[in-house]
């Protein structure tokens, strides 16, 4: 997993340099914002549920055509694992806040989620409605 740690030694290492002043600023600068991090991270972690069911609801009231016959949303079953989709990015999400690098979700969710979605068929404008949604709800002066 990369965070801005790793990702400065590996690029020293690999030039066969030490890490510069700009490679060390930049670390610098990320322990800085840790605690900010960690913070959201915790207020992520404890309003998960709420969050992915207000998100996966914004979604399904944009699009309700995903509630039709032969759509990612025609019965229950596949709702749920539409909203444990979306909470499973917003794991993932709060991991990238916890090591300061968007690693977590480069690794384990874009790459593996854009083949999956491929395959079966699957609209990515939704999952991309709902997370906007997530984005703008906790940027709002609330609980997040």
């Amino acid at each position: 997993m990369k965070s801005v740690v790793t990702t400065v030694v590996t690029a020293a290492d690999a030039a066969g340099r030490f890490p510069s002043q700009n490679d060390l600023e930049a670390v610098q600068g990320n322990i800085q914002r840790a605690a900010a991090r960690l913070e959201a991270a915790e207020k992520l972690a404890a309003g998960l549920d709420a969050v992915t069911k207000e998100a996966g609801d914004a979604c399904f009231n944009k699009y309700p055509c995903l509630k039709q016959p032969g759509e990612a949303g025609e019965n229950q079953t596949k709702v749920d694992k539409c909203y444990r989709d979306l909470g499973h990015y917003l794991r993932l999400i709060n991991y990238c806040l916890v090591v300061g690098g968007t690693g977590p979700l480069d690794e384990w969710g874009i790459a593996g989620a854009r083949e999956v979605y491929r395959t079966l068929g699957l609209p990515t404008g939704p999952y991309v409605e709902a997370l906007t949604y997530t984005r703008d709800r906790a940027c709002a002066p609330r609980d997040m």
